[in-house]
């Protein structure tokens, strides 16, 4: 079983990642068991998967939060994809998720972001960190989960900026 890292520990991932279907997404076979499922998949098959309480769904860069909306509630996970480390918008996506549409679940990176992005991915609100490479030393990335201490910016894990905190 992989691993990955949430709430600052290394844990067993025990949900399926179902891939983008590369047919029609209401004909993706959505197997049995804890699986996330891109959002295409969600969309077209939302009638029959919403009675379950064991799916949740994956956003690629190039959909938004508010594709989800107010559905993102019923999630008890949502994963934010990177396809290149260098593509930042999965960060909008992760902070709307928790401060626009009140996500409390895990929300979970997946794809290629690097080891340097995990404090700044944690002050967006992403609780769970799911590797694409895995030769990535897990025990030296939850490390830079703690890269800093103080910060001046206001964020989802900080909500006062520095100046509110000292006054």
């Amino acid at each position: 079983m992989s691993k990955l890292i949430k709430d600052g520990a290394i844990v067993d991932d025990t949900w399926t990642l179902l891939a983008k279907p590369e047919a029609d997404a209401i004909s993706a076979e959505v197997p049995a068991g804890q699986v996330i499922v891109p959002l295409s998949v969600w969309n077209a098959q939302k009638d029959s998967l919403q009675a379950r309480t064991d799916i949740g769904v994956w956003l690629d860069s190039d959909e938004s939060a508010e594709q989800i909306g107010e559905d993102a509630k019923r999630f008890p996970v949502i994963a934010v994809n990177f396809p290149l480390f260098m593509d930042g918008r999965a960060f909008s996506s992760a902070r709307l998720l928790r401060e626009r549409y009140g996500f409390t679940g895990e929300l979970r990176a997946i794809g290629n972001f690097i080891r340097d992005q995990l404090c700044y991915l944690r002050r967006c609100g992403v609780n769970a960190f799911a590797f694409a490479n895995s030769e990535t030393s897990l025990e030296e990335a939850v490390k830079s989960l703690n890269d800093f201490q103080e910060y001046y910016q206001a964020s989802v894990d900080q909500p006062l900026p520095l100046f509110r905190r000292r006054a």
